[in-house]
């Protein structure tokens, strides 16, 4: 099985890494892949370049089993949509399961994405659960789709949501901007090699 997690990763983080780390263990995914957005449709453009995100990526996951970078959203122009990405991955896979990995909140808003429907024809969903997180009520366009069963997931290429529980960490690429900008040290929220490069380019001053 495929397992997909996009996101702008500005910069990226371990609140990104363990949880995608613990869902490639728990469901015995062959494959992870960082997808960085271009031009996310729901949230702000990224604050540092293509490139400069691209370069903390490759920090990120270098010497980590399992994890890649897909870049194809980079290279496109426009919005990054996801059914956009799973339509070029289908093609690429064939009926190899995709598992597409979100948090809570972002399931709590999946009804709002561009065409919602053909992404779960495209792929699994794998929301993220916190501990913390507050009770999730699905919409209609998902009840029927939820399972409990990760053996499920390997039956088919797409189709089934699964709620699966990873560690609590409460750390967002906001705040460690945040830190930065106040000349406060984000050590430990994000790997060593991901911080030397924010050092040596400056990023987030």
């Amino acid at each position: 099985m495929l397992g997909i997690l996009g996101g702008t990763f500005d910069p990226i983080h371990f609140g990104h890494l363990r949880p995608a780390l613990e869902v490639q263990q728990a469901l015995g995914l062959d494959e992870v892949r960082l997808i960085p957005l271009r031009d996310p449709p729901h949230r702000n453009q990224p604050l540092t370049t293509v490139n400069q995100r691209l370069l903390m990526l490759q920090a990120a996951v270098k010497g980590l089993p399992g994890f890649s970078i897909d870049t194809q959203e980079l290279e496109r122009n426009g919005k990054s949509y996801t059914v956009e990405t799973l339509r070029s991955l289908r093609k690429e896979v064939g009926e190899t399961p995709i598992c597409l990995l979100i948090g809570s909140d972002a399931f709590q808003q999946f009804h709002n994405w561009h065409k919602p429907d053909e992404i779960l024809q495209l792929a699994h969903l794998i929301v993220m659960q916190r501990p913390d997180d507050s009770e999730i009520n699905p919409v209609s366009l998902t009840k029927d789709k939820i399972t409990q069963s990760p053996k499920l997931l390997n039956t088919s290429p797409g189709g089934s949501i699964l709620f699966q529980p990873v560690t609590q960490l409460d750390i967002s690429s906001t705040s460690i901007r945040a830190l930065i900008r106040n000349h406060q040290s984000p050590r430990y929220l994000l790997p060593d090699d991901v911080l030397e490069i924010i050092q040596t380019d400056q990023l987030y001053k």
